[in-house]
């Protein structure tokens, strides 16, 4: 069953580009506001020319707590409520465990894992108030199956889905209900501008450690998936009363979730009794 009362509300983190700007424009074609956030003050009159009664740009960076927590409240002032929060800003970085520079790694999760609380812990207290509201987070099918090459990437993602499905519990009694989001590849630029490349490379490491920046290079503007028909599914999620935890989007996504899920199902049966054997004598 759906439930879209319109002109519905929404935040949505990075709509300059990819799949932030599709679905902002799928939410203004159907008539809703949205205040999204962007970086630069040119992608700020981009967007607001959308729609210049109905979409707000706010210039904001996720990794500013201060600047989130200011775009969060001139967007309650602006639109009178936020019904639904959409955290899509993020990137990738690629390079193996190794690779990967302490530097470049907090870098990644201050993006993809603080920022991106920073934004929900503001939304939060007026959602709370209304005992109403949607939580929508970009987490990727990489938050929910490692891929080697991409591992710092991949644990910022599965640190985002152990936050917001333990938010969903916490959250569901106030009547705020959660979907974590998980494309597949798009046909944005996400394997263009929005990846991030290790500045080290060790020559020992090839296969699997150099899969995903091989793939993401040569697939680039290749991708299977269509932004604007990922925006259609994320705005039909967002209507439903019932929505689920987890919404997978592409071939590739249900792909690559299934296998992880398989192999962690046959670690789990085929060491169970090993498992049970660290029990105390009854």
């Amino acid at each position: 069953m759906t439930h879209s009362p319109s002109p519905r509300t929404w935040f949505i983190t990075g709509v300059s580009s990819g799949l932030g700007r599709a679905l902002a424009a799928a939410a203004l074609a159907v008539g809703d506001h949205v205040a999204g956030t962007v970086r630069q003050r040119t992608d700020l009159a981009a967007f607001e020319a959308l729609s210049p009664e109905r979409a707000f740009g706010l210039i904001m960076d996720v990794t500013d707590e201060a600047a989130v927590h200011a775009a969060v409240a001139a967007a309650e002032a602006r639109m009178g409520r936020i019904d639904i929060l959409v955290g899509n800003a993020g990137y990738g970085l690629v390079g193996a465990i190794e690779e990967s520079s302490l530097v470049e790694i907090r870098a990644q999760f201050e993006v993809n894992v603080f920022g991106a609380l920073a934004v929900i812990q503001a939304v939060l207290p007026g959602m709370r108030a209304r005992r109403s509201g949607r939580i929508l987070t970009v987490t990727s099918v990489s938050g929910l199956a490692a891929w080697g090459g991409t591992g710092i990437y991949c644990a910022s993602k599965f640190a985002l889905e152990g936050a917001t499905q333990a938010l969903a519990q916490e959250v569901a009694e106030l009547g705020i209900k959660v979907t974590n989001i998980a494309p597949g590849g798009l046909r944005t630029d996400y394997a263009g501008r929005s990846l991030a490349l290790t500045a080290n490379m060790i020559d020992d490491y090839g296969g699997a450690a150099r899969y995903a920046r091989n793939k993401l290079r040569e697939g680039s503007g290749q991708e299977a998936g269509d932004p604007d028909r990922a925006a259609a599914a994320i705005l039909q999620i967002a209507a439903v009363d019932a929505p689920p935890m987890h919404l997978l989007l592409g071939a590739d996504a249900v792909h690559y979730a299934t296998r992880s899920a398989g192999q962690f199902q046959t670690d789990l049966s085929d060491w169970l009794d090993l498992t049970l054997s660290t029990a105390l004598p009854k």
